[in-house]
């Protein structure tokens, strides 16, 4: 397992690899990095596989752009694009997780020809609906739910990164306890705030790491987030409703190539997009596996990497998938 940089046409981007073989894109969300995802690499090198896991966008040791308008899907899509072919390859299968999965859905969706296969962990894929843009539809979801701002929402404002950087320890620590599976009921996060709270203030000031993140793999978390910052990453939230001006064309637009959908039983993330998994059929017709991790939370991929390498594996075994 080796980290590197890859100048690609826009960025210079930060990677984690490992294996020789058929590519694999292992594309992180929010807040984690290319090292979220160690034991996936790890077990698709064991197996056969080129494993590559790159710091996104604005996180860790890849480039971060100023502007917020940096940071829309299609751009993202695009980082991805150019780091297959600055790998020397011409197909991939895309795993993303969090924020992540929607990049391997839209990786999918608008270049079927270079990612043959997606499989994604914790965030179903969401169609663009012609309704009007997304934040106002979270607004009128969080005002039926009758709890609150949805977080996202929170997202947009232009200085809502400095709750987190004001300390990012605690930030991060807070953020993975409160969805993560282990933590009990009524302290784990829903996602939605009462008025004049954040993210971070709502969850309690004695959240504790996870039992599967240790001291030594949270520095590199903290060390990360301390030196590049949380506005690079926020900023993906702040482009939802420009995303969905720019993504006209994919409207109606379904997954065709062989898919898979891993979520955790216990993942908050179901609370507001638990419509789109029940329906992610329709939009993913070639779904091959669909699985809910029972007791798992949002943090998948690390809670249960047995479980998850399991099924990623043989989801790549299956014809038309891992090449």
């Amino acid at each position: 397992m080796q980290t590197r940089h890859i100048q690609t046409d826009r960025l210079n981007q930060q990677v984690l690899e490992a294996g020789s073989g058929p590519l694999v894109l292992l594309i992180h969300g929010f807040p984690e990095l290319g090292v979220s995802w160690r034991a996936q690499v790890e077990a698709l090198a064991a197996a056969g596989y080129h494993a590559v896991a790159p710091d996104m966008r604005g996180y860790g040791g890849t480039d971060k752009p100023a502007d917020t308008t940096g940071y829309g899907i299609l751009d993202l899509v695009g980082d991805m694009v150019d780091l297959v072919r600055a790998l020397g390859e011409t197909s991939c299968v895309a795993v993303g997780h969090d924020w992540g999965a929607p990049v391997a859905w839209h990786c999918a969706l608008t270049r079927p020809d270079l990612f043959r296969a997606v499989f994604a962990l914790s965030v179903p894929f969401q169609p663009r609906r012609p309704t009007g843009p997304p934040t106002a539809a979270m607004a009128a979801l969080s005002k039926r739910a009758g709890l609150g701002q949805l977080y996202i929402s929170q997202f947009q404002a232009a200085d809502a990164h400095e709750a987190f950087e004001a300390d990012p320890a605690a930030a991060l620590r807070k953020a993975f306890y409160a969805y993560d599976g282990a933590t009990p009921d009524g302290r784990q996060s829903t996602g939605f705030f009462p008025e004049g709270e954040t993210f971070i203030s709502t969850i309690p000031n004695d959240a504790t790491l996870p039992p599967w993140m240790s001291e030594a793999h949270f520095r590199e978390y903290v060390a990360a987030f301390s030196a590049g910052g949380f506005k690079g990453p926020v900023d993906w939230y702040r482009n939802l409703d420009r995303n969905w001006a720019g993504t006209a064309f994919l409207q109606d637009a379904r997954v065709r190539v062989p898919a898979a959908f891993v979520v955790g039983e216990r993942d908050p993330v179901r609370h507001y997009a638990g419509a789109h998994e029940a329906g992610l059929k329709d939009w993913a017709p070639d779904l091959r596996t669909q699985v809910v991790v029972p007791g798992a939370g949002h943090w998948i991929q690390q809670e249960r990497p047995d479980e998850v390498n399991r099924l990623l594996l043989d989801f790549l075994r299956q014809p038309g998938v891992g090449a």
